[in-house]
């Protein structure tokens, strides 16, 4: 009997930790994994190493591909192998062109930015996704499945544009059993925990300053810990926390988790870090509003997400449908001529 053939396309580290997951639920599936890649100009961007900042490069593809290696998985980079039944991906900003003939199923990885103007500007013009960031996720209906983590989060994507019915609300590995991080040890307690992101490193802009100083508000006098993102330069963004909190502690290559479990308080932006905050009853100030976290706040099934995923596989690999998602891509460019048409029925009105 022929195994299906199934790709697993990694990232961050937490997301090639999520495929691995499910690919360990589909025993009887030949799995291959690669690093996240694009086609195309972005391709030939990612090996001039313009790129390096982001999950096609730098740090996050170097702990991929050390992680592939290291748990002995199968390796097939950027899907040269170009055969398979079905391809699994943690994120839709960019779709390689050569999968997009393959089944495939799309698995939320955290958080997702919330609207801003790049992301009206992006849908309105039709540019690439990966302008607006993670708040255009799901949205290049590229996929048949979009495995999401919550039912808040299926409202939240739908109401972006996602079609409801290829939506599954599944929970997703790595974020599906927060009770298991309770007892963790760290080695301080009832501190106020910072964790950072990589706004800056991806392009945007941040008042560091202004996060900071209010995070050292919030915590009066106790002690302030800052976890750095992964993708921030450690030198130079410790030395930016000393500068205005010279006290602090700041880590940067440790998991968070740990930390998590043993602070009373956490400031963030819009972090994953807030869902195993808000489950474990921690203080959390962020930019979203608590009631939406609590919302938001994946499933918690006990770590069985990835085995619910796995049964949203098998039922595609043994689907007759043919793949036809070219309605579904049109609707990007259908929504920009309505946008234009909107707009320039506002200048003639005006006239």
């Amino acid at each position: 009997m022929i195994r299906p053939k199934v790709l697993f396309i990694g990232g961050s580290l937490n997301q090639t930790t999520m495929m691995h997951k499910i690919a360990r639920e589909l025993p009887e599936c030949d799995a291959y994994f690669t690093p996240y890649y694009a086609s195309g100009p972005l391709w030939l961007m990612t090996k001039l190493k313009m790129l390096e900042f982001t999950i096609m490069g730098g740090e996050f593809k170097r702990k991929t591909l050390h992680y592939i290696k290291s748990n002995n998985l199968k390796l097939d980079y950027e899907g040269k192998n170009d055969n398979y039944d079905l391809v699994f991906t943690c994120q839709d900003l960019i779709i390689p062109r050569k999968i997009k003939k393959f089944k495939t199923i799309l698995v939320q990885e955290g958080m997702v930015d919330p609207p801003d103007w790049r992301y009206h500007v992006t849908r309105f013009f039709g540019l690439g996704r990966w302008c607006a960031s993670t708040s255009m996720t799901g949205l290049s209906h590229q996929y048949d499945y979009f495995c999401v983590a919550s039912e808040g989060f299926k409202e939240l994507f739908i109401h972006r544009g996602v079609n409801p019915g290829k939506i599954r609300v599944t929970g997703i590995p790595n974020f599906d059993n927060f009770e298991k991080i309770k007892n963790l040890e760290f080695e301080h307690k009832n501190f106020v925990l910072v964790a950072t992101s990589d706004i800056r490193e991806t392009t945007k802009l941040e008042n560091r300053k202004k996060f900071l100083l209010n995070a050292k508000k919030i915590a009066g006098d106790k002690k302030i810990i800052v976890k750095l993102h992964p993708n921030e330069i450690a030198e130079k963004r410790t030395a930016e926390v000393k500068k205005y909190l010279p006290d602090t502690l700041v880590y940067q290559d440790v998991n968070i988790e740990p930390m998590i479990a043993n602070c009373d308080a956490l400031v963030t932006r819009f972090s994953s870090t807030i869902f195993p905050a808000i489950s474990l009853g921690k203080e959390v100030y962020s930019n979203i509003d608590t009631e939406e976290i609590k919302k938001l706040n994946p499933i918690q099934n006990n770590g069985t997400s990835a085995k619910e995923i796995a049964k949203v596989a098998r039922e595609l690999l043994a689907s007759t449908e043919p793949i036809n998602r070219a309605k579904e891509k049109n609707k990007y460019f259908e929504d920009l001529k309505a946008n234009i048409k909107q707009l320039l029925k506002r200048k003639l009105a005006l006239k």
